[in-house]
């Protein structure tokens, strides 16, 4: 991939799928690269790899059962923060190919960043999801972010300009949705703490005090 769009398009792109559905990220990329449909770059090569693939396969079927069982999904979610996110940093590093070590470190730094705040969204978004009773809406969301990645790896690598913009948009639509995501957390775990026992012990009332020698009360 020698084109600057392009080779953009994969590293943003294979950064911010990995927030979302890391193993979903590493088949499309090893599925398209091992079938021919996209020349991978060489940092990247290894993802074709069959173990690569198989392990990524079998993570991913335990994904895909984990990331539909509500609450389960939040902590799934939450084991996943220390992997989704160095991994997004790697994928990014290596798919700009080989072009100096400044620019893979940078690219892993950019990358990284999608992929915690595609992370973060998706997290956030879970946990408030999860205080409804019914699972569809779970389920619904996961095979939404599923169909998402591979969607957006799809673009991303056949149609680079379009993905770059969609991304664009992403982010804004991000900077404006993870406040509100964030103070919609904060308030389902203030309701978990008050459901459990959390809440805050209410003020001791001050004693009368009476001092010798005096016949006045202190209060």
């Amino acid at each position: 991939m020698n084109n600057l769009t392009e080779t953009l398009a994969l590293t943003l792109g294979a950064g911010w799928a990995s927030g979302i559905n890391l193993y979903a990220a590493v088949l499309v990329l090893g599925f398209l690269g091992v079938t021919g449909r996209v020349n991978l770059p060489d940092g990247l090569q290894v993802l074709t790899d069959p173990l690569v693939m198989l392990a990524a396969g079998v993570m991913y079927v335990i994904e895909f059962f984990a990331d539909k069982i509500p609450g389960f999904d939040s902590v799934w979610d939450t084991l996943h923060t220390f992997i989704r996110i160095p991994a997004g940093a790697l994928l990014a590093a290596n798919a700009v190919g080989d072009v100096g070590l400044g620019a893979e470190i940078a690219a892993g730094l950019v990358g990284g960043g999608l992929a915690a705040a595609s992370h973060a969204a998706k997290a956030g978004t879970r946990v408030m999801i999860n205080t409804s009773p019914e699972p569809f809406t779970n389920w619904a969301a996961s095979l939404l972010e599923d169909v998402g990645v591979v969607a957006g790896l799809w673009t991303a690598l056949n149609h680079p300009v379009i993905f770059l913009v969609a991304l664009a948009l992403f982010l804004l639509l991000l900077v404006w949705l993870l406040p509100k995501v964030w103070r919609g957390v904060k308030r389902v775990f203030g309701w978990l703490r008050r459901l459990f026992g959390g809440r805050a012990e209410p003020p001791v009332a001050q004693s009368t005090l009476k001092l010798p020698g005096r016949t006045d009360d202190m209060t």
